[in-house]
């Protein structure tokens, strides 16, 4: 028998780094103030750890969009899975060549391109979809504020939000 309400339990849950980090920076902030010694030059470290926890679970909290979606994704070594009820596939993150955000389904759904294969469509509340900010996270040159007011604003057509840059090829010949 749980004495919290589902409903606080699932915001807490998704706040849960920011929870962490505050928590760490009230011990690093007790650890600097009050104490001398080690501990005081350990409480400076562990509000720089916390600053940065802090931001960090900032973001995964204003991605996570929800849950109870279509479908199962799962992230494993570089590759993400969508198991949906009518589609789904795979996708290796090194090879994605364009990574979209499509509002025109209910709910909106994530659109992850690669050449020579057909595009994967994920919703952005199926279960396991908060993964991918690490996945996406390791994509060269995304910019995760973008990424994430585009989440929140829902524009009223698809949005890239990262596209691999195409190599430079040098119109220079040496014979």
């Amino acid at each position: 028998m749980s004495f919290v309400r589902p409903q606080a339990r699932a915001a807490l849950w998704r706040w849960r780094e920011v929870l962490t980090g505050t928590g760490l920076a009230v011990l690093g902030l007790w650890w600097t103030l009050g104490s001398g010694g080690l501990l005081h030059w350990l409480g400076y470290v562990l509000l720089i750890a916390a600053g940065a926890m802090l931001m960090i679970g900032v973001q995964r909290a204003r991605f996570r969009g929800g849950a109870g979606g279509a479908g199962v994704v799962r992230v494993d070594e570089g590759q993400v899975a969508y198991f949906g009820p009518l589609t789904g596939g795979v996708v290796a993150i090194r090879d994605l060549d364009r990574l979209t955000l499509d509002p025109s389904g209910q709910p909106a759904h994530w659109v992850l391109s690669q050449p020579q294969a057909p595009d994967l469509h994920i919703p952005v509340n199926a279960e396991g979809a908060e993964a991918l900010f690490d996945a996406f996270a390791t994509l060269p040159g995304l910019r995760t504020e973008h990424m994430l007011t585009q989440m929140h604003r829902l524009p009223d057509h698809p949005t890239v939000i990262w596209q691999r840059r195409a190599p430079v090829t040098s119109s220079f010949r040496l014979h």
